[in-house]
């Protein structure tokens, strides 16, 4: 009960942060507002306009209203000096100016601009979303015009005056709501430019997380085929190194060259981070390379047998149809204990597919992949709107298969 005695108003019945305004847009990064400058400038200008205003109000009105005196003074200063702290204390603010604004009138001073303290006041608790506090603010000043115009005007000064015009309170009436109007208008514009920042920079965000994703499958297509390649020739050397010294010379050449290629890649990978939305210095691999795969696949004690013709797609198809095949025989050299595959490259009925077999058995539990090669190919397929299918195959061996939409070059 104490707990919820000190989070909510006992007078409003609203949060606790009534007096600051909402979370959000006014209150940008927490207690921002709470912590911000203070409006001086403005409110000395609005404060020396309502003093100045009301001084030429009162020298018009002489003889129907009472002339200013220091209480008018005060009444004047206090309703304009609180706006320093509308932003902090919105609500506060605009029962103090419609308080003081009351005060004013009920003492017989001339009208004038007092009430542009209130609509100061208004307009501040609507955009910082204190509609309500707003409204029951102007609401009882409005009333307490009514009653003072009509009613109390017998026994408050000036003396001999008389009572108002109605028209008059449906001109006040009508002023009071286009200020609460605009107010409300300036507040749901501001919402929805709150709305559009928040969008634009999870919009942003989204595109980063994937950017670091795409740059993550990247190098790992890359580093773990490459690295793959040199493992198992780093094995042949050492096995032969002694036994057959030419051999073991072939297999450190082929480690150079993949080694070689993997940097390359990989600059070429790190250079869109250093220079992101510039153009590759050098063009991505596509299918055209599928011979260069089926090198280094040989290189490493797999035999590869490509069944098709690669079409002519574009980039963004031609890279990702390249990866999948080469995470597929990366994963044949380093989970199955085959040593021939077999690539098909087909076409039809507007798709791409590719489907890389091999005969096994797996060589561990995780046959296939590890988990993350595969998912890899899964996004790439997802990121194109194609499938991936990947598992045993039951006569043995393992089968991805890839159906891509077929985009090529020429349809563009």
């Amino acid at each position: 009960m104490e707990e919820q005695r000190t989070r909510r108003s006992p007078l409003w019945g609203g949060p606790e942060w009534w007096r600051h305004g909402p979370p959000g847009w006014w209150n940008r990064q927490g207690d921002q507002a709470r912590g911000a400058r203070l409006p001086w400038p403005s409110t000395f200008v609005l404060t020396a306009f309502v003093l100045i205003g009301s001084q030429f109000a009162a020298q018009a009105q002489e003889g129907d209203r009472a002339l200013l005196d220091p209480f008018a003074r005060v009444l004047l200063l206090v309703g304009s000096g609180v706006l320093l702290w509308r932003q902090r204390y919105p609500v506060f603010v605009v029962f103090v100016t419609a308080a003081a604004a009351m005060l004013y009138l009920g003492a017989g001073y001339a009208y004038g601009p007092v009430f542009f303290t209130v609509a100061v006041g208004c307009f501040s608790a609507v955009v910082a979303g204190h509609r309500r506090a707003a409204w029951i603010a102007v609401g009882m000043l409005w009333t307490g015009h009514v009653l003072i115009a009509h009613w109390l005007y017998r026994w408050l000064p000036p003396s001999g005056d008389g009572p108002s015009a109605w028209g008059q309170e449906v001109v006040v009436a009508t002023w009071v709501v286009a200020i609460v109007a605009v107010s409300e208008l300036v507040r749901v514009r501001r919402e929805q430019w709150a709305r559009e920042r928040a969008e634009r920079a999870q919009g942003a965000r989204r595109r980063a997380d994937e950017e670091r994703l795409r740059i993550a499958r990247e190098l790992h297509d890359v580093l773990a085929h490459s690295i793959s390649v040199i493992n198992v020739q780093a094995g042949v050397g050492l096995a032969l190194l002694d036994s057959d010294p030419e051999q073991a010379r072939t297999a450190l050449t082929t480690i150079k060259a993949a080694s070689k290629e993997a940097l390359g890649e990989v600059r070429q990978v790190l250079d869109t981070l250093r220079a992101p939305g510039e153009a590759p210095r050098a063009p991505a691999p596509g299918l055209d390379r599928l011979p260069e795969l089926v090198d280094q696949a040989a290189s490493a004690g797999l035999t590869v047998e490509v069944l098709g013709a690669a079409p002519d797609l574009v980039p963004g198809t031609d890279l990702a149809a390249f990866r999948i095949v080469q995470e597929a025989l990366t994963n044949v050299v380093r989970h199955s204990g085959s040593r021939h595959a077999r690539v098909l490259v087909d076409q039809a009925a507007g798709a791409l597919r590719l489907r890389i077999d091999d005969d096994g058995p797996a060589t561990g539990e995780d046959a296939g992949g590890s988990g993350n090669g595969l998912a890899g190919m899964r996004e790439r397929a997802a990121a194109l709107g194609g499938t991936i299918e990947a598992g045993p195959r039951a006569d043995g061996g393992f089968r991805v298969l890839a159906v891509l939409p077929l985009k090529l070059k020429e349809d563009r």
